[in-house]
Parts: structure tokens; sequence; C-alpha cells
């Protein structure tokens, strides 16, 4: 058995990237690897195949290693519900919320997670490869540390460093790194890879021959940016668009301070006939087809924010002139009446007014619903498969024109009279491609194009293991990984 773990100088260095890589990389070599992530801090998540959550990232992860997600890939994910507070999620399940110093001497009780997950992977699977979490080098969060180098210290593991050259200070960043750890920490860092480089590689030999004589350690290769890899993001919005074609469906999603699961926008940001646009604090929502309410883990405080920002207001006016409103989730939650939080659940407890544009009230209850399920949307009777992650339990006259017929028998959202208005609990429902075209057919699109969003994602974690052969020591890698 053997344990490979990739920490990065910053967040967003390239780590969840590159664990996908050298999965598929290592599946290419006849080798059956496992991604693992001690402690994941995100508000995108997926339903594994036990009926837990995990971060999003290690779903790909385990696409990429062609296994199914368990909960063991990611043993602690903690989700965010407030500056200072955050939901604690121990082998998939919610556990507790608690505030930022609370979690600080929960640590020790996670590690004991942390380490059970890990052992039972290590006993099923030769090769574990393991993602940390932002920085090894935040002095301030060392004490009691499971997500880098106190993780790397228990199981006696060697670390890759990966930093982001396109950020700049690449070298400050991996010098810097280096310094701040202990020795023994230091000596598990096996080498170097910079990330997302642009240019001739030539005027970048002379940083790389000082790096390694300044550091005693070696350059394990320089990955290129790649401008049209799109892989589900862990934590930020990822706005880039593939090129579109001339007639276009206009889809608007305000983007709320908790919004959640985000990726189910990835699959309209790809399509070439949708002009995906993300709106943000202080603007206006602009003339739009369709306007997206997304998830959300606070959804009585992002409904205040809406507010706040005039969206209902457009919102109402978007309805009046013929557009739709879809909602996933939490936004399913602001279509109706009344949110009630009688727990406290996601803050003071209390209920809130929702936007009342379909008739039912929803409760928050402390048992969260995890489930991944396939069915039909009402909407052309389309094929759709999805998850559901919610705590919400929703109740009124709107239920009784479903949105979507679930093969276990249940009915799932609804749908306004109108037709105006349609909200599910269903994530990556755009991710099916019949219920994709049946949505935007719904919309106002014409002439709906097929895209299999599985097969781009497929395509794009090949790429990545392509990018390791090519760019990366791969003889080195075969070493660390006990091939």
């Amino acid at each position: 058995m053997t344990t490979l773990m990739v920490q990065g100088t910053t967040s967003d260095a390239g780590k969840s990237t590159l664990v996908t890589a050298l999965c598929r990389w290592a599946t290419r070599q006849g080798v059956a690897v496992v991604p693992f992530k001690p402690q994941n801090m995100a508000l995108n998540s997926a339903v594994t195949a036990d009926g837990g959550e995990i971060g999003r990232a290690q779903a790909v992860q385990a696409q990429a290693a062609h296994l199914e997600p368990h909960t063991d890939m990611n043993p602690v994910l903690l989700k965010p519900n407030s500056d200072t507070g955050a939901q604690v999620i121990i082998h998939g399940r919610a556990v507790t919320s608690m505030n930022a110093v609370a979690y600080h001497d929960y640590k020790a009780i996670a590690m004991q997670a942390v380490l059970a997950s890990h052992e039972r992977l290590s006993a099923a699977y030769p090769l574990v490869m393991v993602e940390g979490a932002g920085s090894p080098a935040e002095i301030n969060l060392r004490a009691g540390d499971i997500a880098n180098m106190g993780f790397a210290e228990a199981v006696d593991c060697p670390v890759l460093l990966i930093a982001d050259i396109n950020r700049g200070g690449v070298f400050a960043h991996l010098v810097g790194t280096l310094e701040l750890l202990s020795p023994s920490e230091q000596a598990r860092v096996k080498g170097f890879i910079i990330n997302r480089f642009r240019g001739d590689i030539a005027l970048l030999q002379p940083g790389l021959d000082w790096l390694e004589q300044r550091t005693g350690k070696p350059v394990i290769g320089v990955l290129p940016y790649v401008m049209d890899l799109h892989l589900e993001a862990e934590d930020g919005i990822d706005q880039r668009q593939t090129d579109k074609a001339e007639q276009v469906l206009k889809v608007v999603v305000p983007v709320l301070p908790r919004i959640s699961n985000h990726t189910d926008f990835d699959p309209l940001r790809l399509h070439p006939q949708v002009d995906l646009q993300f709106v943000g604090p202080g603007q206006a929502i602009p003339a739009a087809d369709l306007i997206i309410l997304p998830g959300s883990k606070s959804v009585r405080s992002d409904l205040a924010y809406l507010r706040a920002n005039g969206w209902d207001t457009a919102i109402s006016r978007h309805l009046r002139y013929g557009g739709k409103v879809l909602g996933i989730c939490g936004g399913l939650q602001m279509l109706g009446q009344q949110v009630h939080d009688p727990l406290g659940l996601e803050g003071a407890p209390g209920s809130s007014a929702g936007l009342a544009l379909l008739a039912f009230e929803t409760t928050l209850e402390a048992e969260k619903q995890l489930r991944n399920v396939r069915g039909r949307l009402a909407l052309e009777d389309a094929e759709v498969s999805g998850y559901e992650i919610h705590a919400g339990v929703t109740s009124g006259a709107a239920l009784e024109h479903a949105a979507v017929h679930l093969d276990d028998g249940r009915c799932d959202g609804a749908q306004s009279a109108d037709g105006q208005v349609f909200g599910t609990y269903l994530h990556g429902l755009f991710e099916s491609p019949a219920a994709s075209a049946a949505l935007l057919r719904w919309a106002g699109l014409c002439d709906v194009q097929a895209v299999d969003y599985h097969g781009l994602r497929e395509r794009d974690i090949e790429r990545l293991a392509d990018l390791v052969e090519k760019h990366l020591d791969t003889e080195l890698l075969r070493r660390l990984c006990g091939i």
C-alpha cells in the first residue's frame, strides 16, 4: 500500500486538478487508485453511493479512478453557513454546526474519522492519492492540522508541492512554503510541480535550476496553462464559456452569498446555445429568457440578500414580460410562500417570507435528505438523473403539479399553472441531455443541440492524464506511487 499526497502553496494552485490527473494516469498504469481528501471546505458537494455527502471535487476524482464516490474519500466536509461558522459533516453525515474556534478544538475528533477512512481505503486499494487543502504554511492553523502536513506526518507519506505560476511569484511561493515547514515536513516534500505556465520553457529553465539548487529538491515538471479545460470547481464560480452560436438563450443566475452546488450550471456554460451570466451584488438583473435561483446553504439569509439587491422586483418584472424562472433546491424553497427554520439550523430560529410564486411552504429539519435519483421531467416526459442534498421538507398545494416524477414513486418540485415557474430539489439536472434539452426548450430555445456533458468531462480527464505523461517526470512518479 502506498499513499502520495499533493499539497499546494495557495488555494486554487491546482491540487484538485492534479489529483484528478494522477488518478487517471495511475489507472492507465493498471493500478487500482482511490482519491482521498482528509478535510474539505466547500459548498459544492456530491451524494455518494453509500448515501452520504462529500466534496464535488472528490466525486470527479472518483470518476478519474473509475470508481463510484464514497464517503471515505472525503471524511470531513465543512460547509460554511456564515463568515465564522460551518456545518460539520463527518463520514458523509452532518453532525453539528460550529464556529471556527470551536472547530479548532474539535479537530482531534475529526482526525480520528480521517485516519479511520484512510485505513479502510489503504486496506482496499494499493494506491491512495491524497489532496491537501489550502496551504501547509498557514502557521496559525498548524496546531492540530488534519488537512495537510498534520495528516502527512500521521500516515508517514511523501508530498508533492504544486504552485500556480500564473499568479506570479512562483519561486517565492515554493521556497517560502518550504521554509515555513518543520524539518521533518520539509523532508516529506519530494518535489515541486509548477502549474499553468505559458510561454517558452527555455526562459523558465534558469529559475528551475536555481530552485533545485536552492532547495535540493527536484522540479518534477511544469504543466501548461490549458485555456479550454473545464472541470467542476471546488469553490470559486467558473464563468468561462465556450464559443456561442448566433442565436442563444440568455440565462441569468443571481450569485447569493451562500450559493451551493453552482456546478449545476457548468453544463450551461459549455452549451453553445446558452449565454450564461452570473449577477453579483449591486448589479441589476439584465433582460433574459430564464432566471435561475441556485441552491443555498442559508436560504433565509440569502432571501434577505436577494431582496436587498432588488432582485425580487426584477424577477417579478421578468415574469410580467413572459420570462421563465427556475429554482433549484434552496432556490426552489425561495419560490414558495414561507421558509421556516424552527431549530435554527441555518442561523437564528424563525421564518422568512418567500417570493410567493408557488403555493407551498418549507420547514428545515435536522435530518438532511441525501440521495441519487432518476426519474422523468414533467416537461416532455424527459429522462433525468440527479441528486438531492437538502434539509427542507416542502408541502403545499403547488406540489400537486409536480416538476419531476421519480422512479422510486415520489414526486419532486412544482410548476406554476401558467408554466412560467418551475422548481425542483434535483441538483445536476442539466447534466442529463434529454432533461437539459427539455428545460431549454421550455425557456424558449428552438432546435436545441444535444451536449454530452459527461462525455466532455471524461474527455478533459483523459487530457489531464496526457499532460502528466508529457510534462511530468513519470519515472519519479512511479517510484513515489510504488508502481
